[in-house]
């Protein structure tokens, strides 16, 4: 087994969780990534990568597992792995693994889903607030050694997520829990979403330009694909009001973030909350990094210890499910994995399944 671990996700770690699972007993590999003292991005035909095809092919030897966060698994890397079954990405989507290849070779990818849900909803909603209240405009002032009491204005002072109406843009994991904690705090939450008939009690499921149309605060949480990228553009920002905050903590892909800075100038849109962008690191001289009225972040959002323990946990026991021969909960590509014989490391019988 090779565990493919970085700074975040971390291969001691790792080793205990899956030592700790009944019967399996297998014999590991290791590498360290860069990640992320090293910013991740794209490797061969991968995106969101990190460390080289060579480091891992080097590595990667006689493994039938591979676990990881980061690693480039992409075509050359799993040509060169011929007794690898099974992928698992401690993610909540494999985006550095080529999914084809894998399929092809009888690799089960399997991945990690909702183990930053906590975090990212908890910190959408902390820069929601931030921008709401101009935190960081204030903090930096007040450090700076100048009193704003001038904010107490009625026409600086900010807003309450109370008695606000929010609009959630994706009911996933990150989404729906986000949902939960500003309905707690007493916001009225409308939500879009193209893949859901109905949407959970207490919430409007509305269509993109109603959404924007009613919402005070609109947060992202669509996973980036070809019909979602772009959805936030000129057209849908020029639908919300003028003091609306708009936040991001998804993907940089989803909103034209020059459309947004120039919305912010003319005075139609109110903020903007920020933790991922069209190009990380955000550019030295971006507009986003001088305006008062955009709170950034460098995509922090999931960074959490009990992220990372969830992360290992689940992969953990999906690695012990493989090992014991018993079906895996989290496959993301319809394969097995077992191909008809019984794991190294297993205990027990591996059980009989057919090929999806």
């Amino acid at each position: 087994m090779l565990l493919a671990g970085d700074r975040f996700i971390r291969n001691d770690l790792l080793e205990e969780a899956i030592l700790d699972q009944p019967g399996v007993t297998p014999t590991f590999e290791r590498i360290e990534l860069p990640w992320p003292q090293v910013p991740y991005g794209a490797v061969a035909e991968v995106d969101e990568a990190s460390g080289s095809e060579d480091a891992v092919v080097a590595a990667i030897g006689e493994a039938e597992v591979v676990v990881t966060q980061m690693a480039p698994l992409t075509a050359r890397v799993l040509a060169s792995a011929p007794k690898l079954r099974l992928i698992v990405c401690t993610r909540g989507g494999p985006v550095n693994i080529n999914l084809e290849a894998a399929t092809k070779g009888r690799v089960a990818v399997s991945c990690t889903p909702g183990r930053n849900a906590v975090a990212a909803a908890e910190y959408a909603l902390l820069l929601m607030m931030a921008a709401m209240r101009r935190l960081p405009q204030v903090h930096n002032e007040t450090m700076a050694g100048r009193w704003r009491s001038d904010l107490y204005d009625y026409d600086e002072c900010g807003r309450e997520v109370a008695g606000s109406t929010v609009g959630v843009v994706g009911l996933g994991e990150i989404g729906r829990r986000l949902a939960g904690m500003l309905a707690a705090m007493g916001a009225t939450v409308i939500a879009h979403d193209p893949y859901l008939d109905q949407a959970p009690d207490g919430i409007e499921l509305v269509g993109l330009d109603a959404l924007l149309e009613r919402s005070d605060a609109i947060t992202l949480h669509a996973r980036l694909t070809s019909e979602s990228r772009g959805m936030i553009g000129p057209a849908e920002l020029a639908r919300l009001r003028p003091d609306a905050v708009l936040v991001n903590t998804a993907r940089g892909g989803l909103l034209d973030y020059d459309a947004a800075l120039a919305a912010l100038d003319a005075g139609s849109l109110g903020a903007l909350a920020l933790d991922v962008y069209a190009k990380e690191p955000i550019p030295a001289g971006s507009p986003l990094l001088t305006h008062d009225r955009v709170v950034v972040s460098p995509h922090l959002a999931g960074a959490t210890r009990p992220t990372a323990h969830r992360a290992i946990a689940i992969a953990a026991a999906e690695v012990g499910r493989h090992l014991r021969g018993e079906a895996m909960l989290h496959v993301v590509n319809g394969v097995d994995g077992v191909d008809g014989r019984r794991p190294s490391g297993a205990g027990g019988q591996a059980a009989a399944r057919s090929p999806e």
